[in-house]
């Protein structure tokens, strides 16, 4: 009997080597969900002033459409990929995208900023139950070799998602119109989410991951985490916008609650499963990992921000040409993900750290050549540094992946992709917030000099990328001693 599975089949067939006949479109099912997701992080930037003259909506709200989305994303990472760990990934997922494209129907359709917030956050609930589904799903159904190029191609869906979000907005936007374009941004999605949900049924095993354990959720666990991340993150998404004295009490307290968030697991730990394993800061590449991939985020993310902040309210770009700007950081992001996952099992680490450097040297030249290019060429000037860094990211963000969840239980795959993702989500808020800071104070001290506050604010997302490859050389360091060690 062939073993490709037939429609509807359920049962998990693999082949003699015990790998899974569909794991490969079971992976484009994942790519064009995490896609779908990721996408909706970036894209919506572009559309803020379309939708404050389709809504008439005041800024508070147009805040809440970006930062509402990524704060409830992060929220649930942990516990969805529990649940997915515990009870099957494909259900999760599944579950997961079709509350998605039910989400983005209803902010398609939104009379009200009211209304288009609250489809937001649930647009970001369901983003953060498909993504561990996504990390968890390939450690299952990829082995050596095969599990880097997967993270590869998961990689450059990232980078693409991220950089390609303000340009495609920006298409989007000009079929639509001024008033209505916003829209159409939101309901991309409507399509790609049910053709997901159909090849997920066809090609996704149905117990992939899944450990069906009657182990308990951890709810006090759940509890606390949700609220540590939520006390961290909401003063940083707002950003701007909250000025008061509660915003850094609340984030004093999130450290000291996650602080007993952990001690919670240690004691639970001992008794029953915990909602996160401590042992897994235990394994160097995972703790390190996790550190690189958040330091790397808050510089990462945080240069689309900026630089579309500086082309359309500095320069004066369209939407359009903005995102076209983006699109040499996203190329080279795109290749070098593919390149990376194949060769990340034989260069390991170090292929990240150089990664790194490539990043800080493209931005660098980025930074020199706003400074020597004024005016509306800067951003044909800034193309072949931007692809220089976008080849950079590349090598970093999916080999770092690949090379963190490397030494995972596969059991345990979802939550720790969970936990890896929250850092990534908390490295973005704090880079925006941050690198935003620097921005708009700059532009506000220097009469409006978009040029240089953007430089300054480029500076500040190089020095994240350098904290980011201090781990990754801390990590070759002692993998170095460990081999010597092993050789004496």
């Amino acid at each position: 009997m062939s073993g490709e599975a037939r429609p509807g089949q359920t049962s998990t067939t693999q082949k003699q080597d015990g790998t899974d006949p569909r794991r490969w479109k079971a992976l484009l099912v994942c790519l064009i969900s995490g896609f779908m997701t990721l996408l909706d992080i970036s894209i919506v930037n572009v559309a803020l002033p379309s939708i404050r003259a389709g809504l008439d909506s005041p800024q508070s709200d147009l805040q809440w459409v970006v930062s509402g989305y990524a704060l409830a994303f992060g929220l649930v990472l942990v516990p969805a990929g529990r649940f997915g760990d515990m009870h099957g990934r494909r259900n999760a997922f599944v579950s997961g995208v079709a509350l998605f494209t039910l989400a983005s129907a209803a902010a398609g359709v939104a009379q009200t900023s009211t209304w288009l917030v609250v489809a937001r956050l649930v647009q970001g609930v369901a983003g953060g139950v498909i993504n561990p589904q996504v990390s968890g799903l390939i450690q299952q159904l990829f082995r050596g070799a095969e599990r880097g190029r997967a993270f590869g191609l998961l990689g450059a869906s990232i980078g693409i998602s991220t950089a390609i979000g303000p340009l495609l907005g920006g298409l989007l936007i000009r079929l639509g119109g001024e008033q209505d374009g916003w829209r159409f941004v939101f309901y991309v999605n409507v399509p790609l989410g049910i053709l997901a949900i159909a090849l997920a049924y066809r090609y996704i095993p149905r117990r992939a991951g899944g450990r069906r354990s009657r182990e308990s959720m951890d709810p006090v666990g759940v509890l606390l985490l949700a609220t540590g991340v939520m006390l961290v993150l909401l003063p940083l998404v707002e950003g701007r916008q909250w000025q008061g004295l509660g915003r850094w009490l609340m984030l004093l307290a999130g450290p000291v609650v996650i602080a007993g968030f952990v001690g919670w697991e240690r004691w639970y730990g001992r008794r029953r499963e915990p909602v996160v394993d401590l042992s897994l800061f235990g394994r160097r590449s995972y703790a390190l990992g996790a550190l690189l991939a958040t330091l790397y985020f808050a510089g990462f993310t945080a240069i689309f921000f900026v630089l579309t902040l500086f082309l359309q309210n500095g320069l004066h770009y369209s939407p359009l040409e903005a995102g076209l700007a983006t699109t040499p950081f996203a190329a080279g992001s795109a290749a070098a993900s593919v390149v990376g996952g194949r060769i990340v099992t034989r260069f390991g680490r170090p292929l990240v750290a150089l990664g790194l450097v490539l990043v800080v040297a493209g931005l660098a030249t980025t930074e020199l050549t706003v400074n020597l290019v004024p005016g509306r060429h800067v951003a044909a000037a800034i193309a072949v540094p931007l692809l220089v860094a976008g080849l950079g990211s590349g090598l970093v963000i999916s080999p770092n992946q690949t090379l963190t969840l490397s030494e995972v239980p596969v059991a345990q795959a979802g939550t720790a992709g969970g936990v890896l993702q929250t850092g990534q989500r908390i490295g973005t808020a704090v880079g925006i917030a941050v690198v935003g800071s620097v921005f708009f104070t700059e532009v506000a001290s220097s009469h409006g000099d978009h040029a240089m506050a953007f430089r300054h604010a480029l500076l500040v997302t190089i020095a994240f990328v350098l904290a980011a490859l201090a781990v990754a050389l801390t990590d070759v360091a002692a993998a170095r001693r460990t081999d010597r060690a092993m050789a004496g």
